[in-house]
């Protein structure tokens, strides 16, 4: 079971944005920007383009009211989106608040946040649903 299962099934705790049946948004607790979110199938896949043509298109329907969200609560340009999927092996979508391209580097140094500023985070994400 990947650590994402474990944070889907409550054995880890982590920073919820949304859940729903099929898929689950959390705060990364290693972010490239205050806001960044991962979006996941709540079945356990380890590659993305192995997941159902409908559970794919769920997914991205699903990031997008999470990048809506994002977007409304964090002062930015845009929400890029990447998938790496090389670290957990379980699928999942990136979703990183931008000023600019150089935002979504994922060799920048990445942020350190207190749990205080994680919690803030999260609720004002979650406000704007």
């Amino acid at each position: 079971m990947s650590i994402f299962s474990r944070i889907v099934a409550g054995e880890i705790p982590c920073y919820k944005i949304a859940e729903d049946e099929n898929y689950f948004a959390f705060l990364d607790i290693n972010p490239l920007q205050k806001g960044h979110t991962l979006v996941i199938p709540k079945r356990e896949e380890d590659y993305i383009f192995d997941l159902s043509d409908e559970e794919i298109a769920g997914l991205q329907v699903f990031a997008k009211k999470v990048a809506i969200a994002i977007r409304k609560a964090i002062p930015c340009v845009k929400v890029g989106q990447c998938v790496l999927g090389l670290e957990v092996p379980h699928a999942h979508i990136h979703l990183v608040p931008m000023q600019s391209e150089a935002d979504m580097r994922f060799t920048n140094p990445h942020l350190q946040l207190t749990t205080e500023e994680f919690v803030e985070i999260a609720e004002s994400i979650k406000a704007q649903f």
